[in-house]
């Protein structure tokens, strides 16, 4: 087949082919009533498959001229200097949190026992890494409709050892972010915005419109398959300070000193002349630690999917919009038994998903059996109340390792009155129409059986 071709010709013959073989056999069937409605989905086309092959024909496998493309493209998009792609969003989390402990930031820098404040209603990864280090994470409680952190406790949370505030934007919706930012302000505090769930959401504060992810210190997204956007595994951090940036890399790239990128050599010209730590002078710079860091790095085949994906993603962002306004019209009508989410004040949301809360005397449980038995899937929080769950048992019986103030009594209803379904943009008006359908009736019905 590729007798009297060039390499080049080759490549094009064999990307023309993947295009045609991903139009003929992933293109998206109709929906039809019936159909199973997953709460995500993947969202793309040829352009996605093309890159993928593209990139696997050059064999290259580790990071490389698509993740140097996807960094800068995605750092654009957001508007800030630097952006470093990571192998997922719970690794862009541990990233992130590890640069907080680096010496280099001195008396900044957070310390095994240094607190952390947080939140006990959201995804583990968040929190996972303060622990593993042996930082003190201090839970506060949320606030229902926007499921997001109750900054009037964030001063009753702070202590002498508190060092930073690291939270997610819930489900696409922003937390106050003037608020938090304003109490990291005056407490000289460290800001990380878990940005996994809310990539494209906007709040403006001093009267301008930022992306979330980019007001604090640093950001972080992930792009697993029912996220924003996909490259099937793959995650992000970003920041527009350059010393956080030069300790993100280090922390990525096994916790190295050179800022060489892969496949070359002595960038700074000074590999062999320098004296390191308690090493011998010249010793090999691409060899020298000054963290204790770890591989994170995505593959180039990730990138590449990354790369096509980034072409469409306002359109992603419009198109949950879109989802979410239709399905919150449609369930007016059941809002007082549902409490339906609202945006956060001075926020315009890329929804991740529609949460809902059941009022008093309305069964979540029979609802959301309802409603998984009609083909519509359903998640809850995250965690709910991730204090209770099996792998505190062991600080919830000594008391030590992590601080709550107040109850969480909101946290725990949201663990026991709360679900969510899907808004990805995959989503067509029929396909919302069937969700709110279907909800209604599920209300109706757990009404009769009171």
């Amino acid at each position: 087949m590729f007798e009297n071709k060039t390499e080049k010709e080759a490549r094009e013959d064999i990307l023309g082919l993947v295009k045609e073989y991903c139009d003929k056999y992933h293109a998206k069937k109709p929906y039809e009533e019936g159909d199973r409605i997953s709460y995500a989905s993947r969202v793309y086309d040829s352009a996605e498959m093309v890159n993928l092959v593209d990139s696997s024909l050059e064999f290259w496998l580790t990071s490389g001229r698509y993740t140097n493309e996807f960094e800068k493209k995605f750092a654009e998009y957001l508007g800030v200097r630097y952006c470093s792609l990571v192998n997922s969003g719970s690794s862009a989390n541990l990233v992130a949190f590890m640069t907080l402990t680096s010496p280099l930031l001195g008396d900044k820098r957070i310390k095994r026992g240094d607190e952390v404040i947080t939140v006990a209603c959201g995804f583990p990864t968040t929190v996972t890494p303060m622990i593993q280090y042996g930082a003190v994470p201090v839970f506060v409680d949320v606030t229902i409709p926007q499921y997001n952190i109750d900054v009037n406790m964030l001063e009753e949370a702070l202590s002498d050892k508190t060092k930073a505030v690291m939270i997610a934007h819930t489900l696409g919706n922003p937390f106050d972010l003037a608020a938090v930012k304003a109490f990291c302000d005056k407490h000289e505090l460290w800001l990380v915005e878990d940005n996994c769930d809310a990539l494209g959401s906007v709040y403006t504060i001093d009267g301008e419109d930022k992306l979330t992810g980019t007001v604090g210190d640093i950001g972080t997204s992930s792009f697993y398959p029912p996220h924003h956007m996909t490259m099937g595994e793959g995650g992000a951090v970003y920041t527009d300070n350059p010393l956080l940036n030069r300790i993100i890399r280090s922390m990525r790239d096994w916790g190295r000193d050179c800022v060489c990128p892969s496949g070359h050599d002595n960038v700074c010209g000074h590999r062999f002349d320098r004296q390191y730590g308690e090493l011998p002078l010249g010793f090999d710079h691409k060899y020298v630690y000054s963290h204790f860091g770890y591989n994170l790095k995505a593959t180039d085949m990730q990138a590449a999917i990354g790369c096509a994906q980034l072409e469409k993603f306002p359109s992603f962002v419009e198109r949950r919009r879109h989802n979410f306004d239709r399905l919150k019209a449609a369930l007016e009508d059941v809002s007082d038994k549902l409490i339906l989410p609202e945006a956060c004040p001075n926020a315009n949301p890329s929804w991740f998903g529609f949460l809902m809360t059941c009022r008093e005397g309305i069964d979540r449980r029979a609802i959301v059996e309802y409603i998984e038995n009609h083909k519509v899937q359903t998640r809850a929080l995250f965690a709910g109340n991730l204090t209770k769950h099996p792998c505190f048992d062991i600080m919830r019986m000594s008391g030590e390792g992590f601080r709550v103030v107040g109850d969480l009594s909101v946290t725990d209803r949201i663990m026991n009155d709360t679900f969510w379904v899907g808004v990805y943009p995959g989503m067509t008006d029929e396909m919302i129409d069937y969700m709110a359908k279907t909800i209604k009736e599920a209300v109706n019905l757990s009404l009769i059986h009171i």
